[in-house]
């Protein structure tokens, strides 16, 4: 009667964080859009409280467009937006900041119901503490994020932030996921596999790091920069890449760098995916690696096919008008969290300690 008590419980808790890693996923894909359509300087304040409801009144929202048209992105970017042009914009970033907030939300709720019903064990204190930490920081880059591109003559946030909020909002994720995969996944699921384990690390490090340059990709909008392929503009190796002083300064600012390194990482990325299947697919393991191991070999593909079509879409790139890239950009970005969990979930399959 016990063990079956444990088992709801860790149903439970596993459904609640599950409902978290969607939630995560929409963030995520919120940021992508307000990226897209430029929208994430629209509100120059971070009220937590006060900022859940959008302007009430046309006072109100004159007052918000006001504030706006102080900041360097109207200024030398968007004078000749109306009010309606903010609106749009203002949405975007208003809705990002509230599906956050809804997320806490959620949270919370399902903590205090999970509490409530005994389902929590004194073991998923620290997990579950550490979780919420991680969204709190996710939340204050986020505005250390904005505020970057409210002073100066910034027209957008610092691509190094934004790179930075991405990737805490997919660590997030994956450790989400993570803790999820321990309630959920039976014990004879999982083997020991250490050159399989190595492997799927080393593709997860190299993945963080791709992540990353894609999000600088995105900061620096370096599509533009070389919307060919296979070559980058006609060369495999374009000259300019080390144009930069110091020399590291190329691997964060140098949009041609950053390019370039992006591309082939990727290329580098599906082949050890590929040599990771079939060394997966030589040891013993269960029926959830039988139904899913297939998964990260054909989202890689998908992956890189969506890479190059957001390239070469980008010279369609139109201002504020969501076009063909955008769908490109966006579809790219929830491509590659599915990569991510992939991974993350295969690492859990074949990270089981190994029998004294």
């Amino acid at each position: 009667m016990e063990q079956i008590g444990m088992q709801k419980g860790n149903k439970a808790v596993a459904t609640w964080l599950l409902i978290g890693v969607a939630m995560i996923i929409v963030q995520v894909l919120l940021g992508g859009i307000t990226r897209l359509t430029g929208s994430g300087l629209s509100i120059t304040e971070w009220d937590v409280v006060t900022g859940t409801l959008p302007p009430l009144g046309e006072a109100a929202w004159m007052e918000e467009f006001r504030k706006y048209q102080q900041t360097p992105q109207y200024r030398l970017l968007n004078t000749d937006f109306t009010l309606g042009d903010f609106k749009f914009i203002f949405f975007w970033e208003w809705f990002h900041r509230v599906w956050a907030r809804l997320i806490g939300f959620v949270f919370l709720i399902g903590f205090v119901y999970l509490v409530a019903r005994k389902y929590l064990r004194r073991d998923m204190v620290n997990p579950l503490l550490i979780l919420f930490l991680l969204g709190a920081l996710q939340g204050a880059v986020g505005w250390i994020m904005v505020a970057s591109g409210l002073t100066g003559d910034a027209v957008y946030v610092k691509p190094t932030r934004l790179a930075l909020h991405f990737i805490l909002a997919i660590g997030l994720l994956c450790y989400t996921f993570w803790f999820a995969l321990r309630l959920l996944v039976p014990p004879g699921e999982r083997v020991h596999s250490a050159p399989v384990k190595k492997l799927t690390v080393l593709m997860l490090a190299l993945l963080t790091i791709q992540l990353i340059y894609g999000a600088l990709m995105a900061g620096h909008r370096a599509a533009t920069v070389a919307p060919t392929w296979p070559t980058i503009n006609g060369s495999w190796f374009p000259s300019g890449m080390g144009r930069d002083e110091p020399i590291l300064l190329n691997l964060i600012d140098n949009t041609l760098t950053i390019h370039f390194l992006h591309r082939n990482i990727a290329y580098l990325i599906i082949v050890l995916v590929i040599i990771w299947y079939r060394k997966a697919a030589r040891e013993a393991a269960g029926t959830l690696f039988l139904k899913y191991g297939r998964l990260p070999l054909v989202l890689v593909v998908i992956q890189v096919l969506l890479g190059i079509l957001s390239v070469l879409t980008s010279t369609g790139i139109v201002p504020n008008v969501w076009g063909n890239f955008e769908w490109m950009a966006q579809l790219h970005q929830l491509v590659a969290m599915f990569l991510v969990l992939s991974l993350v979930f295969m690492l859990y399959l074949f990270s089981r300690r190994q029998q004294a």
